[in-house]
């Protein structure tokens, strides 16, 4: 009832069935880093991409600063991943940025963090998906015009793959993961050993962006690049969004798969960096800076396909670190009131299906506005994620303040100042690329989210939520049952009825038609017939319509006595097929909208429930 009208409560047993088996649904370490970390993994594919891009301005002379704009995103990756390994243990029930926003910085704060999240991992859905798909086009052109129903199609896959649970999704994600690390970690061991290049195969014949004409980098453009790298620290908060997926104890394994997470991302950017820098590349059109990286070091051969396979399918799937972390942010702003609290139930298999349908629509929507294009993404993407990492850590900050422990206050600072510096070089460069529209966003999620909790205020102040209510009395009850012929369904309808008030009377409208009156006179004879001491009052109308002369003699028998409790019981077929709701006339919903919008009185729907083989003979046994 409280999911309904009131505050959720993580006790509530509706939410939380107190089952013990629900745990063998939850993540051990391993599985939530295959299910809460591909989205980071994947950054590999395009976070050295989006440095090297930006460096090409200043010709081959920027590119020599790859390497040391990487270690500086590496050691702010240093920086978030130590943050989250104590938001982890500081905030249990998940919440990331969110849960440390609300409680350091404010409510409005919080507000502004789980907003920025909820764009971070939409946009993640569709950019993963879009990245993947534009991976394999790279490798089989004549796909190129199909990217769309590609990316749909894909989307539709994780999805149902996520409806099953996310632990079904991880152990799904597992060997997709643990290849393409393997494949990345023997690309950099391999290459390392090489004195250069020994392939160029791929990056043949098509035309390089880098500038021939600039030699100097300013302190503007090495910021740009780091802010455009830095989106390969995306998914890094995942899975201090998402600790309750965990199994007990919950805490000490978010932390191991953080840690985790942490190691393999900085060791595969670094590594990555390195040859770059190592074999001199440069940023050619229709050919992403992996797939050169992988013919330099392991030639344009098996080792080749299988790296670009293994990054076409993480790129595809690393969307699922959005359906493991957004649905429990959800729950936790349902539990809050500041989303329909639907969000906060759970289906089997520990799934906030509500979450997983509404996060696959939204990026159903944003893969059709883009035309599957990843460009038209990626400037949108990274600047919800920083704004998320600033409060995180800002809010760290406070925390350790209060407890006297600088030294982590003053390394969380120092994130939070990178990353905000981050957000604004984004947000300022790619303002006109499309960023505008999250800087419109997120406002107006944040006063979305204020306006659904006005509303549950509102519903509670008029439920009387935390009082005490009057004591139970008993009024004189009379239910009025609507009907329009004789049948089986009448007379279960008029049993409940007899059973739930002191008077019932059956209505029926009447028109002026013709046929209208003979078919009311055959009732009328029908009814008398089968006398089943319950009055029938005939309901005269002027105009086709039954809602509203129902709902005008509800009005009457307010007026003529009041106090009388009057409930609308209407008898309904529920059909044995889906299909077959489409054969029904929609009368009940008719009346019920009617007596809902102009009485106060208790309209009840009562369905009669057909199974399928019902009216048929049973065969005769042989």
């Amino acid at each position: 009832m409280t999911l309904l009208t009131g505050k959720a409560s993580p006790a509530d047993p509706a939410e939380d069935p107190p089952d013990p088996a629900g745990e063998r649904h939850r993540l051990t370490a391993l599985t939530g880093l295959a299910a809460l970390s591909l989205d980071a993994m994947a950054s590999v594919a395009y976070g050295p991409e989006a440095i090297v891009l930006v460096l090409a301005a200043a010709g081959g002379h920027g590119l020599g600063f790859t390497l040391p704009v990487t270690l500086a995103i590496a050691g702010l990756l240093a920086v978030l991943v130590a943050s989250y390994r104590q938001v982890i243990a500081a905030f249990p029930d998940g919440g990331g940025s969110y849960a440390v926003a609300k409680r350091h910085l404010g409510r409005r704060a919080g507000l502004v963090a789980a907003a920025s999240l909820v764009l971070d991992y939409v946009l993640n859905v569709a950019v993963a998906v879009t990245a993947g798909v534009a991976a394999l086009t790279s490798a089989f052109p004549g796909l190129y015009d199909q990217r769309l129903p590609i990316g749909l199609g894909v989307l539709v896959l994780i999805t149902a793959v996520n409806l099953r649970g996310i632990v079904e999704s991880a152990r799904v994600f597992i060997a997709p993961t643990a290849v393409f690390v393997l494949a990345i970690l023997t690309l950099i061991a391999v290459g390392l050993f090489r004195a250069g290049p020994v392939s160029t195969a791929t990056a043949e014949g098509h035309a390089s962006v880098l500038a021939d004409d600039a030699t100097t980098v300013g302190a503007l453009l090495l910021l740009k690049a780091f802010a455009s790298g830095c989106s390969a620290l995306t998914g890094v908060e995942a899975i201090a969004n998402a600790v309750p997926s965990f199994r007990e104890p919950r805490a000490e394994r978010a932390q191991y798969a953080e840690f985790a997470l942490g190691a393999l991302l900085g060791t595969m950017l670094i590594g990555l960096s390195v040859l770059i820098s190592r074999f001199g590349l440069q940023p050619v059109e229709g050919v992403t800076v992996l797939a050169q990286l992988a013919d330099a070091s392991l030639g344009h051969n098996w080792a080749f396909y299988v790296i670009q396979f293994a990054t076409v399918l993480l790129l595809a799937l690393s969307a699922n670190t959005s359906f493991g972390g957004l649905p429990v942010l959800l729950k936790l702003l349902a539990r809050d009131n500041y989303l329909p609290h639907v969000f906060a139930l759970k289906a089997d298999r520990q799934v906030h299906r509500h979450g997983v349908l509404a996060l696959a629509l939204v990026a159903a929507a944003l893969l059709v506005f883009s035309g599957g294009d990843t460009n038209t993404l990626v400037p949108l993407f990274a600047i919800g994620v920083f704004v998320g990492f600033t409060l995180a850590q800002t809010g760290m900050v406070l925390h350790w303040r209060a407890t006297g422990q600088w030294a982590k206050a003053l390394l969380n600072g120092l994130g939070a100042l990178l990353t905000g510096a981050a957000a604004l070089v984004v947000t300022a460069m790619k303002f006109q690329d499309g960023a505008w529209l999250i800087v419109l966003a997120l406002p107006l999620l944040v006063l979305g989210f204020e306006t659904v909790r006005r509303a549950y205020g509102r519903i509670g102040e008029r439920l009387g939520l935390g009082e005490v209510p009057a004591s139970p009395h008993r009024d004189r009850s009379l239910v009025i049952v609507p009907v329009g012929g004789l049948s089986k369904l009448t007379g279960e309808a008029l049993n409940a009825a007899v059973s739930l008030g002191d008077d019932v009377r059956a209505v029926t409208v009447t028109h002026l038609e013709p046929e209208d009156r003979e078919a009311a006179a055959r009732l009328r004879r029908d009814w008398e017939r089968w006398n089943p001491g319950v009055e029938l009052v005939e309901l005269k109308a002027e105009h086709r319509t039954v809602g509203r002369p129902v709902a005008a003699y509800v009005r009457k028998i307010h007026a003529y006595h009041p106090g009388t409790r009057v409930t609308v019981l209407i008898p309904e077929v529920e059909p044995a097929r889906f299909w077959q709701r489409l054969l029904q006339n929609q009368r009940g919903a008719v009346i019920a909208h009617a007596v809902r919008k102009e009485t106060d009185a208790v309209v009840c729907r009562l369905r009669l429930r057909l199974c399928a083989g019902q009216g048929r003979k049973e065969p005769r046994p042989r």
